[in-house]
């Protein structure tokens, strides 16, 4: 190889190098509380945010309700995708959050479902059957779908007297969704999104719970105090508004996501 190559490939190599310094220089990461029911959506989406804006995701999925609490005692979150729209303006109002910067990025939707083909009906009847010994939902103290779960069981006549021993409580709709793949409850209401999954046909059997049997699950977002100033957080929340991000949202069952 002549001098003169060799001069030209290690410019290049410098030259290379120097811009790749460039692409990274902005690069940030933030840090987000997503309620578990987003977290398989979140995780799909990671690749398209960092390939786009080139910040990176540092992810914790629970409980929103356990997230309100943690972020009131100083938890670094720096956005919060909530399972419902009460908890980040509740923070924002407390001055946790950033009001402005709150929007509903996705609406959810509750499934009675279970790991057993053929076991749900297209009505949920099955709920008044004695055909199960258990059915799981997520603790309505602290998880918007058991809110919701709770509401469709009172319209639907069953009170704590009809579910006495019966009813199992996850922490978080994770927690209650491993109840029913696991067999330890035959039943249970979870988010729409952890049993459908882009490209795959759902596993079990489910019905899907009319939206006019429990208030909306309107899931907003919120930039945290903690993120003020992190580009990585502002960006994220941009995404989340851009028809990649919807399209990804609403293959796992969402609807009418980026309403506001």
């Amino acid at each position: 190889m002549s001098r003169r190559m060799r001069a030209t490939l290690t410019a290049l190599a410098v030259w290379l190098a120097a811009l790749a310094a460039v692409g990274t220089a902005g690069a940030a990461e933030v840090h987000v509380a997503v309620a578990a029911n987003f977290a398989a959506p979140l995780a799909s989406l990671a690749n398209g945010f960092t390939a786009t804006t080139g910040h990176t995701l540092k992810v914790s999925s629970g409980a929103t309700g356990k997230f309100y609490a943690q972020v009131r005692q100083g938890a670094p979150f720096d956005v919060l995708l909530a399972a419902d729209e009460e908890t980040p303006a509740r923070l924002a109002a407390e001055g946790h959050a950033l009001g402005a910067t709150r929007f509903t990025y996705a609406v959810g939707e509750l499934v009675l479902w279970s790991a057993t083909p053929g076991f749900v009906d297209a009505e949920g009847a099955v709920l008044h059957s004695s055909r199960w010994r258990h059915l799981a939902i997520a603790n309505p103290k602290t998880a918007p779908y058991g809110r919701a779960a709770m509401q469709l069981l009172q319209k639907r006549g069953l009170d704590a007297a009809a579910l006495l021993g019966r009813l199992v409580m996850g922490e978080s709709i994770a927690q209650t969704y491993q109840f029913v793949a696991t067999g330890n409850a035959e039943l249970g209401l979870v988010a729409l999104s952890q049993v459908q999954r882009p490209g795959q046909v759902p596993a079990g059997s489910m019905w899907r719970v009319p939206p006019t049997e429990h208030s909306p699950i309107r899931q907003d977002a919120v930039l945290l105090n903690a993120g003020r100033g992190n580009p990585a957080a502002t960006a994220l929340l941009a995404y989340l508004k851009t028809e990649p991000a919807l399209q990804v949202m609403r293959s796992f069952g969402y609807t009418n996501v980026g309403a506001r």
